[in-house]
């Protein structure tokens, strides 16, 4: 039986709480070291690429939990507008308690390295992918056609990566939950029509 990959997962989770809060470039590896605890050989053991390696695992296990999140979420609320709106307030809560320092890792990593890390900008895209084929299956389950539930989930998911930056630079949730609460209206205004 081969050994669980015992400091991979600790990597992993200090890179996605470092990238969140400080960005790629501003995170070295004696950073990650030190939040995961793992020693320094364990990062060139499991990430032998380097950096934008570890980059790579940590977008792609943020797209796990994100798309966790957006599921649960789907599976509990009737419709994408009460999706949107609860997903908005999940979002500012955690906002407001980094401090507002924590941005969305996945992003923060995508505007350093993209598109000259194609790895980390195909990590990206099946991340951000998953989160729309959530969207996209409950607009679809909503009543909306392919072509649009598609194009409604690109501007949900877009919307609310924009209002993210604008939490963390204004310090409030509002723009989150405001951005939400619009597209929940322009939605259900759809649906109805």
């Amino acid at each position: 039986m081969p050994a669980v990959p015992k400091h991979r997962q600790p990597i992993i989770n200090a890179a996605v709480t470092l990238f969140r809060r400080q960005g790629f470039a501003r995170t070295g590896l004696n950073d990650i070291v030190d939040v995961s605890g793992a020693p320094k050989g364990s990062l060139y053991y499991y990430f032998p690429d380097g950096k934008s390696s570890i980059a790579v695992a940590a977008v792609e296990e943020a797209g796990r939990r994100v798309a966790t999140t957006v599921a649960k979420l789907a599976e509990e609320c009737s419709t994408t507008a009460d999706l949107l709106r609860a997903h908005a307030r999940l979002l500012a809560g955690w906002m407001q308690g980094s401090g507002f320092r924590n941005g969305c890792p996945i992003t923060t990593v995508l505007l350093e390295l993209a598109p000259r890390e194609r790895a980390v900008s195909d990590a990206g895209r099946k991340a951000y992918g998953a989160r729309l084929s959530i969207l996209r299956d409950k607009l679809l389950a909503d009543g909306f056609a392919r072509p649009r539930a598609e194009a409604l989930a690109v501007l949900c998911t877009s919307a609310l990566q924009g209002a993210l930056i604008q939490a963390r630079v204004e310090r409030s949730g509002r723009s989150i939950e405001v951005t939400a609460a619009e597209l929940a209206r322009l939605i259900e205004a759809e649906r109805r029509s």
